[in-house]
C-alpha cells in the first residue's frame, strides 16, 4: 500500500535560506505522477518546494522514500515495531538545520505491508517489489535516495531498486556496505530481515555480476557458525565489533575504502542494532558491545566522499523501545550526513 508524506514539522524561526530547517525544505512528491515525474525547474528554485536556492545553493538532489514494514521481522522472530520507524525518522529529521551541501530534498511517501501472522504471512514481497519499483525511479531522477526503514528487509528491496536502476548494466559491480551487527545470509522458506543479503547475493549471480558485500560490526555472539560459513562462500568481507571500536578507527577507515575503490556504484546501509544499546536502544535486538557512533560515522563519510554512493537505508527503529527519541536522534543525525555530505 502507498500512503502519501506526512509528519514534517517542527521549530520555524524564519523564511530566509539562513533560517531553513528540513521540515520547511522538504517537498512533497505528487502521488499521482509518482514514480515518474522529475521535479520542474519552477518547483526546484521554490523555497515552499525545498528547492536548490534556499538549500545549499547547488544542483544536489535528494529523494527519501519510507518502507512501514514489520512483517520481516515478524518472520525473522524479532520484536515488532519497526514499521513506525519511517514517521520516527521523519519526525527526527525535520527539526535539523539546512546546510550548505543539502541540496533539494524531495519525499516520496511510504509503501506499507501489511502484518501477517504464522498462518497467513503478510504480504512482505508485494511491498518489496512495489518499493523497489519506486526506488529504481527516484534513483533514475535524483542524486541520492534514501530509505527510511522498516526492517531490515528492506534491504532486498533496496538492492532491486538499484539493480533495476539506470545506474547499474550488465558489467557493474554493485557493492554494498553493511553496518551491522548480523550477515543476514539466513537460509529460510521465506524472505525475512534476515535472508535479504542472501537473496541478494543469489540475484547478482544470476544476472552474471560479482556480489561485493563487506560488513562492519559483525557480532561473532550473534552469529551462528553456518552464517560464517555462508559469508566466507560468498567472498564477504568483515570487520567484528571488537575489530571497529574507536582504537581500531584507522584500521576501519582503510577497510572501507579498499571496499569502495573495487566497486562501481555503492549502496550503503545502516542497521542501528550496530550500535551500542545505550546510543540506540531502539531496535529489535540491542547489541551486547556494539560499534561506537563515532565509527559508523567515519564509515558513513567515507562512503559520501567516495563519489560512488547512490543509494542508502537506515533500518530496524523501533520507536515503541526507543527511550527518549535516542535511537531517532542519532538515526536522523547519521541521514543528515548522508545527505549533506554527498559527493557525485
Amino acid at each position: 500500500m502507498s500512503i502519501p508524506p506526512a509528519g514534517w514539522s517542527g521549530r520555524t524561526d524564519g523564511t530566509g535560506p539562513e533560517h531553513l530547517r528540513w521540515h520547511q525544505a522538504v517537498r512533497a512528491l505528487d502521488s499521482t505522477a509518482f514514480p515518474t515525474t522529475a521535479p520542474s525547474p519552477e518547483q526546484a528554485g521554490s523555497a515552499s518546494a525545498g528547492g536548490d536556492s534556499d538549500a545549499g545553493g547547488d544542483a544536489h538532489t535528494t529523494a527519501l522514500v519510507g518502507f512501514a514494514s514489520d512483517e520481516g521481522v515478524r518472520r525473522n522472530h524479532g520484536r515488532v515495531g519497526a514499521a513506525q520507524g519511517p514517521a520516527a525518522l521523519r519526525s527526527a529529521l525535520s527539526s535539523l538545520a539546512v546546510v550548505d551541501g543539502t541540496g533539494s530534498l524531495a519525499d516520496a511517501g511510504d509503501v506499507s505491508v501489511q502484518l501477517g501472522d504464522e498462518d497467513s504471512p503478510g504480504d512482505l514481497e508485494v511491498g518489496q517489489a512495489q518499493l523497489a519499483q519506486r526506488i529504481t525511479a527516484l534513483l533514475d531522477a535524483h542524486d541520492l535516495t534514501v530509505v527510511l526503514g522498516g526492517g531490515h528487509e528492506t534491504t532486498y528491496a533496496s538492492y532491486s531498486g538499484l539493480a533495476g536502476s539506470a545506474r547499474v548494466g550488465s558489467d557493474t559491480r554493485i557493492g554494498i556496505l553493511n553496518l551491522d551487527a548480523h550477515f543476514d545470509l539466513r537460509q529460510a522458506p521465506l524472505p525475512s530481515s534476515g535472508t535479504p543479503f542472501l537473496q541478494a547475493a543469489q540475484d547478482e549471480q544470476s544476472a552474471g555480476r560479482q556480489f561485493s558485500y563487506a560488513v562492519v560490526g559483525i557480532s561473532e555472539a550473534n552469529n551462528t557458525r553456518i552464517l560464517f560459513q555462508t559469508a566466507e562462500q560468498l567472498s564477504v568481507r568483515w570487520l567484528t565489533d571488537e575489530q571497529s571500536q574507536t582504537a581500531d578507527l584507522d584500521a576501519v577507515r582503510q577497510f572501507v575504502r579498499g571496499f569502495i575503490a573495487e566497486v562501481d556504484v555503492l549502496y550503503l546501509t545502516i542497521d542501528l542494532d550496530v550500535l551500542p544499546a545505550a546510543v540506540a536502544p531502539g531496535v529489535s535486538a540491542p547489541a551486547g558491545l556494539g560499534v561506537p557512533l563515532e565509527v559508523i560515522t567515519a564509515c558513513v563519510q567515507e562512503a559520501t566522499r567516495s563519489g560512488k554512493l547512490a543509494l542508502a537505508d537506515v533500518v530496524e527503529l523501533n520507536p515503541t523501545l526507543d527511550v527518549d527519541g535516542r535511537t531517532a536522534r542519532t538515526a536522523a543525525r547519521l541521514i543528515h550526513t548522508i545527505v549533506t555530505r554527498h559527493q557525485s
